[in-house]
C-alpha cells in the first residue's frame, strides 16, 4: 500500500495586505451579497470574478423554497460571466459571506458543486484564476480553483471510459 499526501497552499492575509485590484473584487463580492434572496437560510453569499479584459461580473447565491432548486453565489456568479462574455478567462474570483447583521469572521469555501464548476471554468480555459476567500478577520489566497478540487473529475475522465 502507498500513501499520497496532498499539500496546498493557502495565503492568509488582511484586507489591506490585498493588492488594490483584490480589494475592489472583495469590495464587489460584499455588495453582491446583499443582493441574494435567501430568505429561508439568512445566509447571503456574494461572488465577483475579475476576467482578463478587466470587467467584473457579480452574483449572490439564490434560494428557493423547493431545495435544491437555488443556485450558490459562485456558480450564479461565473455562469453569469460565462454567457456574457463566453471567450474571455477568469482572472480571480472573490467570495464573501453576510448573516445575522454581519459579515462572517473567518471566510467560506465554495460547496463541492461550486468547486467542480469553478475546475471546470479553469480547464474551459486552459488558465488557472486565484480564488480569495473574504473574512473580516482573515482572508484566504488559493492559487488556482483546482487547489479547491485536488481529486478531481474532469474530461480526461471521461475519455478514459
Amino acid at each position: 500500500m502507498k500513501e499520497k499526501s496532498i499539500n496546498i497552499p493557502i495565503r492568509i492575509c488582511s484586507f489591506a495586505e490585498l493588492p488594490e485590484k483584490y480589494q475592489q473584487l472583495v469590495e464587489s463580492a460584499k455588495q453582491q451579497t446583499q443582493h441574494a434572496y435567501a430568505p429561508y437560510s439568512n445566509f447571503r453569499v456574494g461572488a465577483a470574478v475579475l476576467l482578463n479584459n478587466g470587467v467584473v461580473v457579480g452574483g449572490s447565491n439564490q434560494e428557493n423554497a423547493a431545495y435544491p432548486s437555488g443556485l450558490c453565489a459562485e456558480r450564479v456568479t461565473v455562469f453569469a460571466a460565462n454567457a456574457q462574455y463566453p471567450e474571455i478567462p477568469v482572472r480571480a474570483l472573490a467570495i464573501a459571506a453576510f448573516t445575522n447583521g454581519a459579515f462572517l469572521q473567518k471566510p467560506i469555501p465554495p460547496c463541492g458543486a461550486c468547486r467542480q464548476v469553478l475546475l471546470e471554468v479553469e480547464n474551459r480555459f486552459g488558465q488557472d484564476f486565484e480564488i480569495i476567500l473574504y473574512g473580516e478577520n482573515e482572508i484566504m489566497l488559493i492559487k488556482r480553483a483546482s487547489d479547491l478540487l485536488p481529486i478531481q473529475f474532469s474530461q480526461n475522465n471521461l475519455n478514459n471510459c
